[in-house]
């Protein structure tokens, strides 16, 4: 029986969080348009629904109803399967964020995430991560195309030089915090031991590589439309572009909430317990907390998009090694001694 309830538990979970994604990721594209508009002096999307807000829905009936149309020289199969790999990647790694404290409902402690407690936690989300570009450089290969092919390498070259940075950049959080559990890793920001204010050098670090790892302007050089036409997914229509369209989106919000949970204090609110308030509405305002953060984070990622031109490759090379990489090693240095001082 207690099997049951906890399979249950962790079934609805999976269902509040899906429908979050889906709905959230649905709405991002609408604001990237409404943002693009605003910084552009446009209107943007308002004929369906009240100011457009029905839009992502007759987005996505009009590709439900367009022609899936796959090259006569593509891998059918791995073309197939590459924005399904994509798409499957990008929400498995919400598994391990905690979006809140746990909390008691019915005598039973739950924690706020679905899959809580795993000790690797932050290692599955790196290495879900790193599977990702697997998607975009097969459909690349698969797609018979010398523009898709241009793009799915470009993808798997930054992806290699930037997953550096990036790693280093969490190393130095987890030599602070003392552990691979997210859940940890948010506690050890109690107050304002926030890790942006503790390690900037980290923090800006792996905002960069964030960017680079999503594909986001000023990195979108695996699509970069002026040269490669669409990139990976030039010969891609139908629910497949969508499926590539759900995972850029999906994956701007996981980064997102990584940056948040390492760095921002997760669901923490500073000195939140000194009010005084019972723990039901203490752990509203952290969930409310957390969200906000998140929301914060992925308008800074459409702002960007609309605000920084795209760097050429040999600059975004060099950005990697030459610069990122050596301000990570930096930070790990800097996370020790900030470490021993402290702790």
């Amino acid at each position: 029986m207690e099997s049951l309830i906890i399979a249950g538990i962790a079934l609805v979970k999976v269902l509040i969080l899906a429908n979050i994604i889906l709905l959230t990721v649905s709405y991002l594209v609408y604001f990237e348009r409404k943002i693009s508009a605003w910084a552009q002096s446009r209107v943007g999307p308002n004929r369906v629904g009240y100011a457009g807000l029905l839009q992502p829905f007759a987005d996505v009936f009009k590709l439900l109803l367009k022609e899936d149309i796959v090259p006569d020289q593509a891998n059918k199969p791995i073309h197939t399967l590459a924005p399904f790999l994509a798409l499957f990647v990008a929400f498995t790694t919400y598994a391990v964020i905690p979006w809140g404290p746990d909390v008691t409902i019915f005598g039973r402690v739950i924690e706020l995430s679905v899959v809580p407690n795993i000790n690797a936690g932050i290692l599955y989300v790196l290495a879900l991560t790193s599977i990702g570009v697997y998607a975009i450089t097969l459909s690349g290969w698969s797609s018979g195309s010398k523009y898709s092919l241009l793009g799915g390498v470009r993808a798997s070259a930054q992806m290699i030089s930037y997953e550096i940075s990036m790693g280093f950049s969490v190393a130095g959080v987890l030599i602070f915090s003392q552990s691979l559990l997210p859940s940890e890793i948010v506690k050890s920001q109690s107050g304002l031991m926030w890790n942006a204010f503790l390690q900037p050098i980290g923090f800006i670090t792996f905002v960069t590589a964030a960017f680079a790892e999503t594909n986001r302007l000023p990195f979108d050089l695996p699509e970069a439309e002026p040269e490669l036409v669409g990139g990976f997914h030039t010969e891609y229509s139908s629910m497949k572009f969508a499926a590539f369209f759900l995972a850029e989106y999906a994956n701007m919000m996981i980064a997102s909430a990584l940056i948040v949970t390492l760095y921002l204090g997760g669901w923490q609110v500073p000195y939140l317990e000194k009010l005084g308030l019972s723990a039901g509405w203490e752990a509203i305002i952290q969930v409310a907390a957390f969200f906000t953060k998140l929301v914060f984070l992925m308008f800074f990622f459409i702002w960007v998009r609309w605000s920084i031109p795209r760097f050429r490759y040999d600059q975004l090379m060099d950005i990697g090694w030459k610069v990122m990489f050596p301000l990570a090693l930096l930070n790990v240095i800097w996370a020790a001694v900030l470490a021993m001082l402290i702790k």
